[in-house]
């Protein structure tokens, strides 16, 4: 099957316009090509740390948009599970643009992750180091507030009018206490900083950074308690169970993988209606692989749209490569 190019005049493998590396060592100067749209990436916008960067469409079922919203109306967790790929941490991200709620907060979690990296660090060891320095100067030491620095977790409990969105991502790759360590936090909406509540005859408040280096916040007591609990999306793949007392504060959404029309409709969403003409081949192919084995949503997106550049994907080597299945051995 062959296709009319579609972009810059780029044909498929007997084209050799298409390729920017050729692997025979000559150099040369070549325009790049226009990214994917999920691609492109932007300087933060001054004042609200947003990307510059329209959020990408994210498409759900209403009975899955409802389940979100009974989340954000009990302000509990959102555990959200599914297959990898099926745009379970980009919902964190849709509800934050949707709702006006600025940047999301990531916490990527792992087997070392603890809830005191969610929280916050205090930097013992500058502290020190900045005394020493400054045994000899005239110039007063910092306060304690200057190494302290909220984590995500703790950046999601400062007190706004307005709630912020934390994603924590792949809570079932973290160590297994972590999910009723979080119980606490999640319930009370507060934590302490053992750091500065020793300090607690001085009814001073201390700043302590923020993940906005130029808006700290006032701990007082060593105590931080939010005002709006935050907007929690966590995300799963299933990999381990957890325990029942976590699992009864959380409401939880399985995302399905998409079915046939819900593709159209996401590379319609993210590649413009045109990018469907010719793809029905990608798209059978795509559907008889995730059939055998896993595969993402973005891996069809990105063969859709080296389509739509001119790029034949008919031999197999390149097929392979752009979708190729997530699980086992590489």
């Amino acid at each position: 099957m062959t296709t009319e190019p579609r972009n810059g005049g780029r044909r498929g493998p007997g084209d050799d316009s298409w390729r920017l590396f050729r692997g025979d060592g000559s150099s040369h100067e070549t325009p790049f090509p226009e990214a994917p749209p999920w691609r492109k990436f932007a300087p933060e916008e001054p004042g609200d740390g947003r990307r510059g960067t329209h959020p990408m469409p994210y498409l759900i079922s209403r009975d899955e948009a409802d389940i979100v919203n009974a989340a954000l109306h009990l302000r509990r967790p959102l555990l959200v599970t599914g297959h990898p790929g099926t745009g379970k941490s980009s919902l964190a991200h849709a509800i934050a643009h949707e709702l006006a709620l600025g940047r999301v907060l990531r916490w990527p979690v792992n087997s070392r992750s603890t809830l005191q990296d969610g929280l916050y660090q205090y930097d013992a060891v500058g502290r020190l180091r900045e005394a020493n320095l400054r045994r000899d100067a005239t110039s007063p030491e910092p306060g304690i507030g200057q190494y302290v620095r909220l984590g995500p977790l703790g950046n999601a409990l400062v007190p706004r009018e307005r709630p912020r969105v934390l994603l924590v991502d792949e809570l079932d790759k973290g160590d297994v206490d972590l999910p009723n360590d979080l119980l606490t936090v999640f319930e009370e909406g507060e934590f302490s900083i053992p750091e500065l509540t020793r300090l607690s005859e001085d009814r001073t408040p201390v700043l302590v950074q923020t993940d906005d280096p130029d808006a700290p916040t006032p701990v007082l007591r060593g105590r931080l308690r939010c005002r709006e609990f935050p907007v929690v999306v966590i995300t799963s793949n299933g990999e381990r169970d957890f325990p029942p007392a976590f699992l009864r504060r959380c409401v939880r959404l399985d995302i399905p993988e998409p079915d046939e029309n819900r593709l159209r409709e996401i590379v319609a969403a993210h590649l413009g209606g045109d990018a469907l003409e010719g793809v029905d081949d990608l798209l059978e192919s795509f559907l008889n692989r995730r059939a055998a084995g896993e595969l993402a949503t973005d891996q069809l997106l990105n063969a859709v749209f080296l389509r739509k550049g001119g790029v034949e994907l008919d031999a197999k080597a390149l097929l392979d490569a752009v979708l190729h299945e997530l699980g086992g051995a590489v």
